[in-house]
């Protein structure tokens, strides 16, 4: 089978089914099924997939695509016409997509064509927003997909609704979270905070998306306020290669209290939003990862695909204009007990890793 990776979310996400799938006889199965591991180098910056793999424990890539960046359509193609000869040429018997990146419906328009079953985890999440690239991925990826992969119950009402055959859908948890919680002991806040000279108090800021980065005008608004928000606390930002540029003319590093940092690797990332008193994002996996560390996160967006971020979690939806406010009130508010999403217990690899098995088995 091939594991198609190509951005931080789909290496999270990827390394404890592909650990699973390499632990079958421990599990008391037969002999474990050929893996190959490709990377389309969508994210070509050594920070943001590289040292992915060495921190996640994943086998090197068995190929590098290196497709680099482009826009939608030159970036997808690319990866079409590279994975269009891999396939060709190794014949896998099962194509594992990961959540809603190009790499994502590139793979799995490529082996539906050529007749290979494709199995999408985190099939069934939806913004219902069709200005996002993603949003488009994730729909037609999940028509493509033979196997369905979700990771809240919600997933399962869009697919259904859509005229998936619920057959084909398995409500396995969420991947990335068992990939948190393997690591948890790892993510050394003090460390991190030595490391990059982190104030004692400080909140994440995270912004790459087309909507919040594109627009230059928008991006200006979007630094005033998290100027008004540094007058608070200080703000540490890994900046996204997507959007350094225009975010930094806006002025983003002309305050005190602001620190930018190159992308961060895994590890050290997730340290950070561990100490943090506060998230602001526009991530979708940073909602997921929030929620199980307790910690506020104020998604800069109209929506998000991953509601139960919001009725489980720590998550809340924000304005442009209603960001200072609402970070003033997480800087004060108490994080209570909270009931954990269900099945994010991370099991879902040894689920998921089940499920694939069987369907090879026959």
């Amino acid at each position: 089978m091939a594991h198609v990776l190509g951005a931080r979310p789909n290496f999270v996400k990827a390394a404890p089914v592909i650990a699973a799938l390499s632990d079958r006889r421990r599990r008391g199965g037969g002999p474990e099924h050929e893996q190959r591991v490709i990377h389309t180098g969508q994210h070509y910056d050594e920070r943001m997939s590289e040292v992915f793999f060495r921190e996640l424990g994943l086998p090197e890539p068995d190929v590098n695509l290196g497709v680099g960046s482009g826009s939608h359509a030159a970036q997808t193609a690319a990866i079409m016409i590279a994975l269009e000869k891999e396939f060709i040429e190794r014949s896998p018997e099962l194509v594992i997509v990961y959540g809603d990146v190009n790499s994502t419906i590139a793979a799995a328009l490529v082996a539906a064509k050529l007749h290979i079953p494709v199995a999408h985890v985190e099939a069934g999440l939806r913004s219902f927003d069709m200005t996002m690239p993603e949003e488009v991925n994730r729909r037609l990826v999940d028509q493509l997909s033979d196997l369905l992969f979700v990771t809240s119950p919600e997933a399962i009402g869009h697919l259904a609704a859509e005229g998936v055959d619920v057959g084909r859908v398995h409500f396995v948890g969420n991947p990335m979270i068992d990939t948190l919680l393997s690591h948890i002991d790892s993510f050394d806040t003090e460390a991190v905070r030595a490391a990059h000279g982190l104030p004692a108090r400080y909140i994440v800021a995270t912004l790459h998306r087309p909507a919040n980065v594109d627009d230059p005008e928008v991006a200006a608004g979007l630094v005033k306020r998290l100027h008004e928000i540094a007058d608070l606390a200080d703000i540490v930002m890994p900046v996204h290669p997507r959007g350094r540029k225009v975010l930094t003319e806006a002025g983003l590093d002309d305050h005190p209290r602001v620190t930018l940092l190159e992308p961060l690797g895994y590890v050290d990332f997730i340290a950070a939003v561990r100490g943090a008193v506060a998230v602001v994002t526009d991530s979708g996996g940073v909602q997921e990862e929030t929620t199980i560390l307790g910690v506020p996160c104020l998604t800069v967006r109209p929506n998000t695909e991953r509601p139960i971020t919001i009725t489980h979690g720590t998550n809340r939806l924000v304005t442009a204009e209603g960001l200072v406010a609402a970070v003033e009130q997480a800087l004060v508010s108490v994080t209570g007990e909270r009931e954990v999403p269900p099945l994010w217990d991370g099991m879902a690899g040894p689920r998921i890793a089940r499920v694939v098995e069987e369907r090879l088995d026959g």
